[in-house]
């Protein structure tokens, strides 16, 4: 078994706030839904083999503890992401980056409020 995606929820008309996040942020790349589901809203995302599909829920309600954890490629790339996200004025909260073992990680919110985390080996 291996996992195809996972899901998000977003507000009605967040969007924007989502690509602002995903692609911007995190630098991953906005793929097209099929036709079928595009009058749904919402986006898909990817990089490498993770994919994120944010879908519109109403009413939305962001998931503060449930979150999806993305595996960098080293803690530079972490780092980087990271700043990035708090450049952009994306909360990064970096309290549990040692409480892993094995990794090194950080928790960020997107615009709408939910938790992801970042993780690298170092």
């Amino acid at each position: 078994m291996k996992l195809h995606h996972v899901q998000v929820a977003i507000p009605p008309g967040g969007e924007d706030d989502a690509r602002r996040f995903w692609v911007e942020g995190l630098g991953m790349a906005e793929v097209a839904k099929p036709e079928a589901l595009r009058a749904r809203g919402g986006l898909w995302v990817r990089a490498g083999e993770a994919e994120v599909h944010l879908g519109v829920e109403d009413p939305f309600r962001p998931a503060r503890k449930a979150h999806p954890a993305l595996l960098l490629d080293d803690v530079t790339a972490l780092d980087a992401v990271a700043g990035r996200l708090a450049e952009l004025g994306f909360e990064v909260d970096a309290s549990q980056r040692e409480t892993f073992p094995g990794h090194v990680r950080v928790h960020v919110f997107d615009g709408h409020g939910n938790r992801v985390e970042l993780l690298a080996r170092p």
